[in-house]
């Protein structure tokens, strides 16, 4: 399984970030896999944002709840992140992530720098 992240670099404060998650060698209706948004700000760890699982069922940091959406579109095995009001710490590398069947996936990352 291939996962690929794809989204823009850079954002101004209070705007909304849209990143897509385009799933390659595996659907992502497949039982028992959750597809996951994790992010790292610089110099810090890794942040687990949320995830959709195979059956569609979304899950949000607390946290994050308020601002993140997490969605699928099952016709080109993508996935979603949709977060708004972006503050400058949102600046991280964002990544999608696969987990099930005792395997486990990571995509590459992307850069998002909030900035006006």
């Amino acid at each position: 399984v291939q996962l690929q992240e794809s989204g823009p670099g850079l954002v101004k404060p209070s705007q909304t970030l849209s990143l897509t998650c385009t799933v390659s060698g595996g659907s992502i209706t497949t039982n028992y896999y959750y597809w996951t948004w994790i992010r790292q700000p610089p110099g810090k760890g890794l942040e687990w944002m949320g995830a959709i699982a195979y059956s569609g069922s979304t899950y949000y940091s607390p946290s994050l709840k308020s601002r993140t959406t997490i969605s699928r579109d099952t016709a080109k095995n993508s996935v979603h992140l949709q977060m708004n009001s972006l503050k400058p710490e949102d600046t991280a590398v964002y990544y999608c992530n696969a987990v099930g069947m005792g395997r486990e996936y990571w995509g590459q990352g992307t850069q998002v720098t909030v900035s006006s």
